[in-house]
């Protein structure tokens, strides 16, 4: 069973209500750094990376889970990114546990602002990790990774090979430099972007920005979400040009300016076991939908009698 998550949130436009378990309250939107109250061990110096385009900062919850945190975003149903701090153990761990696919809709999110299984139904792109399910040293943690909170639409061959050699790759990285932080995520690029259902938004690209902090250096994975395995190595400075997000603002313009020896994306047999290829059905769409009924009924049931 997948622990419920931690919720910080805050908007720019309204504040809600706290959720439910909520542990605190976070402006993501200020100027200068901003600490990572509910999970700072997810980030580098504990600091949020920071959105420098505006069009990116309405309507964000921030989603705190035992290995990683995301930035959801209510606009484009999908997170902005997902940060984690990988060690060498935790990868270690997380090779001993065998994936078992479990997605599911974030009930700690509003039904207004949540993506849900019938987004992708029949759609044709994959439901694609930011924070990797490989990367996950507990089987409470991979199923969190399964939330649909931190899943991107994307292209079925770049997520099953490409990437999913760039996830390889960076674990390898984690153990054999100790640690990493890294922060994944989506870009939204040009004046039309495509959408599932009208609902949730499609990458036109990904990136996977990784900072050695014992060595004092950092790079960004970039690559389009379509078939084929070209990418490119670029800094961190670049990044924040492109898409508007600085993923370490901690860090000096030396480091951010300067991209490291990324290795080769290269996948390995330890992903947390094969994965797989069965994309959501009509089944699960229908079966969500069951469920969803259902709760409303109890729902209404208990208020019925008070």
């Amino acid at each position: 069973m997948r622990r419920a998550a931690k919720v910080a949130t805050a908007r720019t436009r309204a504040a809600l209500p706290p959720a439910r378990g909520a542990l605190c309250l976070l402006l993501l939107v200020l100027p200068g750094p901003v600490l990572a109250r509910g999970c700072p061990e997810h980030f580098a110096g504990g600091t949020l990376p920071a959105l420098t385009n505006p069009r990116l900062s309405a309507n964000t919850t921030l989603l705190c889970y035992q290995a990683f945190a995301v930035l959801y975003s209510g606009l484009s149903r999908t997170p902005l990114y997902a940060a984690e701090h990988l060690t060498a153990a935790g990868v270690e761990a997380a090779r001993r546990i065998d994936r078992a696919d479990a997605f599911h809709e974030e009930e700690q999110l509003p039904e207004a602002m949540r993506s849900e299984l019938a987004d992708y139904a029949g759609s044709g792109w994959d439901r694609g990790h930011m924070a990797p399910s490989g990367d996950m040293p507990t089987p409470s943690a991979q199923a969190e990774s399964f939330s649909l909170a931190n899943i991107v639409p994307q292209n079925p061959d770049d997520n099953r090979r490409l990437w999913a050699g760039i996830e390889s790759s960076v674990r390898a990285l984690a153990i054999e430099r100790g640690d990493l932080f890294v922060v994944t995520g989506p870009l939204f690029e040009g004046a039309s972007v495509q959408s599932l259902r009208g609902r949730v938004l499609i990458p036109s690209r990904l990136f996977k920005a990784v900072y050695d902090a014992n060595r004092g250096e950092a790079g960004v994975y970039l690559a389009r979400n379509a078939p084929g395995d070209a990418w490119e190595a670029v800094s961190l400075a670049q990044l924040a040009t492109i898409g508007g997000i600085v993923a370490f603002p901690d860090l000096p313009d030396s480091v951010r300016r300067r991209t490291m020896a990324l290795p080769e994306p290269r996948r390995d047999e330890y992903a947390g076991g094969p994965r797989s290829r069965r994309e959501p059905s009509f089944l699960d769409w229908l079966t969500a939908e069951l469920r969803r009924a259902a709760r409303r009924a109890w729902r209404d049931f208990l208020r019925s009698l008070f």
